[in-house]
């Protein structure tokens, strides 16, 4: 169940600290974009080791990495350079996040700075326990396997890391770009779809709106979640809300099946004071029968109207795949060999087993010891002896057992004549 609760006109409430460090050429880059998009209450950082690029950022603090290093002429596109630089910096990047609520990392994968660089910020962000969200791209296909290896190396360190990872391939652009578009627009079109992402999650906690959602929200969907997907759309008109929240979950960017399956959904649903209810219930509905049938939906409502007629519908799911078990009835631990050894029963010959069939009912005790022990008589094949019952029949005369047949005899005869 969702419910909507209605902010007071004029909260008075802290504001999460939200920052946002770009890492190497492409996150640098993809910073510039959001700035010139305008934020508010988002501090920008940047990163690299190439000195002439930093040049260029827009961002509020500048850091250049492992300028002992790489004198600040880049990475070479190797990653242990990457990885060493930012380590040698590592210190300075940690001074500008200590104090943030969430920090968002970008980087382009399969270059040198990005690939090695990031992995070594977010560990230190989980050392923090600062809520960390990564947003990175992989190359494309024609940027050969060389940098592809590299930006699969990177992202199994950086899944170790972050609590949530968004993965854009920059493959999917290709699936429903023009011939005529131009490799700078491509590129320009993934810094706008990560814009997008990122304002999506920081204007839902930061901006006014109708529907509550806090840091605290956010935390529990993106908190170790792992993997997670993003969409977004952008539609006016009458069906506006249902076409934005279309284009949202059936994004290109897209890598994993939508929202299928996710356990957790944070939904940001943008539009002008004459957003209406009825609007942001059907767009909810539409991803709550998407999402699992126990899925934790946090849903917010922005008010902007400076979009215009315009509704924006961000998504963010996270939690695919089974599901961790808190508990097993019975632990699984694999059988020990030593177990194995005491419970194994005495080995006996076939042989022995049929014969001890015939022995008499009396308690006899089995020890593997000579073969002599089981039956030495030959006589138990006698008819006689198989003719007894199976437990040993008494003697006649237990006095008789000593005395000798003859002096019996001799016996008997001296009582007769007395």
């Amino acid at each position: 169940m969702i419910d909507f609760v209605e902010r007071p006109e004029n909260p008075v409430m802290p504001i999460a600290r939200i920052k946002v460090i770009g890492i190497g050429g492409a996150g640098g880059n993809t910073i510039n974009s959001m700035i010139a998009s305008g934020f508010e209450h988002v501090e920008f950082i940047a990163a690299n080791t190439d000195s002439q690029a930093l040049e260029q950022s827009k961002a509020k603090h500048i850091i250049k990495l492992g300028s002992k290093l790489t004198k600040g002429l880049g990475s070479g596109a190797n990653p242990e350079v990457g990885r060493r630089a930012t380590e040698e910096d590592l210190d300075a990047i940690c001074e500008h996040l200590d104090d943030a609520d969430v920090v968002f990392l970008t980087a382009g994968l399969g270059g040198g700075t990005g690939s090695g660089g990031l992995p070594v910020v977010a560990r230190a962000l989980r050392e923090r326990n600062i809520l960390s969200i990564a947003v990175v791209t992989k190359p494309f296909g024609f940027e050969g396997k060389r940098r592809m290896k590299i930006a699969e190396d990177a992202l199994q360190q950086i899944r170790s890391s972050v609590d949530s990872l968004i993965v854009i391939p920059n493959q999917k652009l290709l699936d429903f770009a023009t011939e005529k578009l131009s490799l700078i627009n491509a590129f320009e079109k993934i810094n706008t779809f990560m814009t997008q992402f990122i304002r999506g999650i920081s204007d839902i906690i930061t901006k006014h709106g109708h529907i509550n959602v806090d840091f605290a929200d956010l935390q529990t969907i993106m908190r170790i979640s792992g993997s997670a997907v993003m969409g977004s759309g952008r539609a006016s008109g009458v069906n506006r809300a249902e076409e934005a929240t279309l284009q949202a979950i059936t994004s290109p960017f897209l890598e994993e099946q939508g929202v299928q399956g996710a356990r957790g959904v944070l939904i940001n649903i943008t539009g002008n004071s004459e957003l209406g209810l009825h609007e942001v219930s059907m767009a909810a509905q539409l991803i709550y029968d998407q999402a699992d049938e126990n899925a934790n939906i946090v849903l917010g409502s922005v008010i902007d109207d400076s979009i215009g007629d315009d509704v924006i519908v961000t998504i963010i799911a996270t939690g695919f795949g089974p599901q961790p078990e808190v508990a097993q009835p019975l632990p699984k631990v694999p059988s020990a060999p030593q177990a194995t050894v005491q419970v194994k029963p005495t080995v006996i010959d076939p042989v022995k087993v049929d014969q001890a069939k015939n022995i008499p009912e009396k308690p006899i005790t089995i020890i593997p010891e000579p073969e002599a022990h089981v039956f030495r008589e030959p006589e138990i094949t006698s008819p006689k002896i198989e003719a007894l019952p199976q437990q040993i029949a008494p003697l006649h005369n237990q006095d008789d057992i000593d005395i000798p047949a003859i002096l019996r005899k001799i016996s008997q005869e001296q009582q007769k004549n007395t």
